[in-house]
């Protein structure tokens, strides 16, 4: 069912489980998303990343990618201005200082609350966009 706040938006997901990463795409396109990627490690995030013409929304980052962490990936994309939310099948207590104002969810990923940290960023982002154009 469409959502609102997540139609028409791309949204770059970071997953190396293929079917964490397909499910989470199936779920972000029911809400009338449109999904980059999935990208499968942080060396791929990176050079994604570092493309001067990718526009993203926001991202959805798995915290482990084949045993390293996504971070230089997350810290990017807040240079770049860019909302993300972690996914991990760990504890989000453990995410560096630096990070612990972006939502983090378990996995497995229940799509009404990966709807909901979206929206909720999403929508973050678009008051802060109004902002600087007043």
């Amino acid at each position: 069912m469409p959502n609102e706040a997540l139609s028409g938006r791309t949204y770059l997901v970071v997953e190396d489980e293929y079917l964490v990463a397909s499910d989470m795409q199936t779920m972000l396109e029911s809400a009338g998303a449109r999904v980059f990627g999935p990208v499968s490690d942080v060396r791929q995030a990176m050079e994604v990343l570092s493309e001067p013409s990718l526009e993203i929304d926001a991202a959805v980052l798995d915290i482990n990618l084949h045993g390293e962490m996504v971070y230089p990936a997350a810290a990017l994309l807040a240079r770049r201005g860019t909302p993300f939310i972690f996914v991990t099948g760990y504890d989000c207590a453990a995410m560096p200082k630096e990070f612990s104002a972006a939502p983090c969810l378990s996995k497995p990923t229940v799509e009404a609350d990966l709807i909901a940290a979206l929206s909720e960023i999403s929508s973050t982002r678009d008051l802060g966009l109004a902002a600087e154009q007043m």
